[in-house]
């Protein structure tokens, strides 16, 4: 959840970013975007124009992704030749990793936290992470974590990153169109029939704009995590191709009994619990499906 956290928000302010310095560059050129001239909108160019930098936005999250976990989460990367169970880990990751077909090995590594947690990242097939959390190794048996390590390499072969990201660019794109109809909508209601009255001026336009980005943005999260629901049973099912179905319905397991445990004795976590009760609106920004489900999905899958 923090790492998708992480990519949203690096996300929302690139495409901020974008949008004002885009802004301040026809400002200070004197010009008007193609989109809009003479007090109308272009719509075909106006959606040319988002669909470019809405991509590019995302586009640009997915580069960093890597970099941006490695820092805010504080992973230290794992080498196959350490010795016990660091390198197990590595060696593990390496050889589903092969049994995945991918053309290159991921990073692997650790980072501090009691949770119990692993993820996937990376720009690429050939350019991916896989890290774990302190806790994930600490509490977990090798089987276990062989389940939940399959279903992150399974996230990689999916290729989850780029799919992920070509759909947030799709939704970047849409924010910004309708931003900009809003915030050219509110002028011209501002100016009146006749054109008598000034409208919102540069500033208050682009203040508006910004405005309506973060709104619809926030909107455009509850489409982007349904996507992200659904790739997480297909990773189940290709973790349990990988690392065996056993061991993929036992690091389910595991992990359900640890966010129980977690919020029986923290109920003020209560909001982010991804298993048990969990009210209808908490439920739309979930990136992942209830564990009682996913157990359940992969119980009745067929064929292996």
């Amino acid at each position: 959840m923090k790492r998708w956290l992480v990519f949203a928000a690096v996300n929302i302010a690139i495409m901020v970013t974008i949008s004002i310095v885009m802004g301040i560059i026809f400002r200070v050129l004197g010009i008007d975007p193609s989109y809009m001239s003479g007090g109308t909108l272009n719509y075909a160019s106006l959606m040319i124009f988002c669909l470019v930098w809405g991509m590019g936005g995302a586009f640009i999250s997915l580069m960093l992704s890597k970099k941006m976990v490695k820092w805010t989460m504080g992973v230290q990367l794992l080498d196959a030749n350490a010795s016990g169970e660091y390198g197990d880990l590595v060696r593990t990751v390496h050889r589903l990793a092969k049994s995945a077909g991918l053309p290159k090995m991921p990073e692997v590594g650790i980072y501090p936290g009691q949770e119990l947690n692993a993820f996937a990242t990376g720009p690429s097939k050939s350019n991916s992470l896989v890290a774990v959390s302190e806790g994930l190794l600490r509490h977990m048996t090798r089987d276990e974590v062989e389940g939940v390590l399959g279903h992150e390499v399974a996230h990689i072969a999916n290729g989850d990153m780029v799919t992920m990201t070509l759909i947030q660019g799709v939704i970047n794109a849409f924010v910004m169109f309708f931003a900009r109809i809003a915030a050219f909508a509110i002028d011209q209601f501002l100016r009146g029939d006749e054109e008598e009255g000034q409208g919102l001026g540069w500033i208050a336009h682009m203040a508006v704009v910004f405005l309506f980005e973060v709104l619809f943005g926030m909107v455009g999260m509850v489409i982007v995590a349904w996507f992200s629901r659904q790739r997480e049973f297909r990773a189940d099912v290709g973790g349990a191709v990988l690392a065996g179905r056993p061991k993929m319905e036992a690091a389910l397991q595991k992990l359900k009994a640890g966010v129980d445990l977690t919020s029986d004795a923290h109920p003020s976590m209560a909001a982010l619990k991804i298993s048990g009760k969990r009210s209808k609106f908490a439920a739309l920004f979930s990136t992942h499906p209830d564990l009682e489900l996913r157990i359940q999905r992969l119980r009745e899958m067929k064929g292996f």
